[in-house]
């Protein structure tokens, strides 16, 4: 018979004890022993008898397949990042930072889906019954369980099974069981938790929805091993200041990991975007300084207004602040500029955005992004109706980036008619834009 114990483990190098310690005796690490419930065997157990035996490998060609169709949330954006729809007994964790709107897609799940099993964890159920007033959830549509302990939760789930198609845990850092003695969010209770509804998913073949929180690092609170219990992660992030939302798959075992899904908040929650240029493209186009980019984000491209402004510097060493893209990629582009095609920004402030509140890491915008900064520096508009698509490489030349061609037929069902891409090289289209143009002495 096996008598359940904890253990303090080290993550790094395996080594247990049965008393906690801030650094571990073994390989020195600090923070790294973590309460992990262990079986001790007593009896026939311990002397190595007992083992089940008899046991035949089959061949995989011999287990049959079986087709579980998808359950569909009826939210596009969702569903496309699920890959069509969620999957009988799948665990989903979805994180994010506080207040970007986790708990109010969930709630608008539950609409959709109707016989929904709400554990409660963080609210109250008078407030989650405000929440769903506010966003015009029809409380119908979902049963709230209000409990911290999983056992509980695992065992009310098991007997109501038949009366809710999915279950939704908001969130897993307040969930804890008994058998072991952290706190609510430590990582040996939030693996563990974590654990036991990942089981009750797999033997039920209900899907269960987990919340996570974010830390101040912008990762998932918990051990690194979380995302390896669930099938998927998906990461909700926006800043709350602005209505934009974006879920990014980071991992999922049913569908691609290369999907995002793009929502705007407003009073009656979130709304699902489907033409999502039109969040980030501004109408005042005509200025110097600003160029539209075609990205990919996941299979479907995107069109992305980047803006630049070029200011005399008065201080020894220029600034460069930008926002929406990595600060180290604008840097090389303006290296290049400098000495591929000779614009002399190192006595220039250069400031660069990315409008709407996306961050951009697609290196098809490296091209959108010199063509703003020397606009911005010849102080010349572009024409309205043209889009840049391509990668600058350190020697000046622009080269061709992956689905071209879906680039460039978005682009043009968006009214773009002129595409500048590898044709030629930087220089030379900088040459052709700007030949005209001369920059005014007294501008700064």
């Amino acid at each position: 018979m096996a008598k359940v114990h904890s253990k303090y483990v080290c993550q790094q190098c395996g080594f247990s004890q049965v008393g906690w310690a801030g650094k571990c005796p073994e390989c020195g690490t600090w923070g790294s022993m973590v309460e992990t419930l262990s079986p001790q065997y007593t009896g026939h157990r311990a002397k190595g008898k007992g083992i089940q035996t008899g046991i035949k490998p089959i061949n995989l060609s011999k287990v049959p397949l079986k087709s579980s169709k998808r359950i569909s949330t009826k939210i596009s954006e969702f569903d496309r990042v699920l890959g069509g729809g969620i999957v009988p007994g799948q665990v989903i964790l979805l994180a994010g930072d506080p207040g970007v709107g986790k708990s109010t897609l969930l709630l608008q799940i539950a609409q959709k889906l109707g016989k929904v099993l709400y554990v409660a964890g963080e609210e109250s159920m008078a407030q989650i019954r405000l929440r769903a007033k506010r966003i015009g959830v029809s409380p119908q549509a979902l049963s709230v369980l209000e409990v911290l302990n999983v056992d509980t939760a695992i065992g009310t789930a098991s007997e109501y099974r038949g009366d809710f198609k999915i279950m939704m845990v908001d969130s897993i850092q307040t969930i804890t069981t008994d058998d072991l003695s952290g706190v609510s969010g430590s990582v040996g209770q939030v693996r563990e938790c974590a654990s036991r509804l990942a089981a009750f998913a797999k033997s039920s073949n209900i899907p269960v929805i987990l919340v996570g929180h974010a830390t101040k690092s912008g990762t998932v609170a918990g051990p690194n091993t979380l995302s390896h219990i669930v099938d998927t992660v998906f990461w909700f992030e926006g800043d709350i200041n602005r209505g934009l939302r974006i879920l990014r798959s980071v991992k999922n075992r049913f569908g691609p990991t290369d999907e995002i899904g793009i929502f705007e908040m407003g009073e009656g929650g979130l709304a699902p975007v489907t033409d999502a240029s039109k969040l980030f493209i501004g109408k005042a186009r005509n200025a110097p300084g600003s160029m539209v980019a075609v990205l990919m984000e996941g299979t479907r491209p995107v069109l992305v207004e980047i803006q630049a402004l070029v200011a005399k510097s008065k201080m020894a060493f220029p600034k460069r602040v930008v926002q929406g893209v990595d600060l180290r990629r604008v840097e090389l582009i303006l290296a290049v500029l400098q000495r591929r095609a000779g614009i002399p920004l190192y006595e220039y402030d250069v400031f660069v955005n990315v409008l709407g509140g996306i961050k951009v890491s697609d290196p098809a915008a490296d091209l959108a992004i010199a063509l703003s900064i020397a606009g911005s520096f010849f102080d010349k508009p572009m024409p309205t109706n043209l889009a840049a698509i391509g990668e600058i490489g350190l020697l000046g030349e622009i080269r061709k980036v992956s689905s071209h061609e879906k680039r460039v037929k978005e682009a043009k069902s968006q009214g773009y008619k002129n595409i500048t891409s590898e044709e030629i090289s930087l220089n030379r289209l900088i040459h052709n834009l700007f030949s005209s143009s001369k920059r005014a002495a007294n501008r700064d």
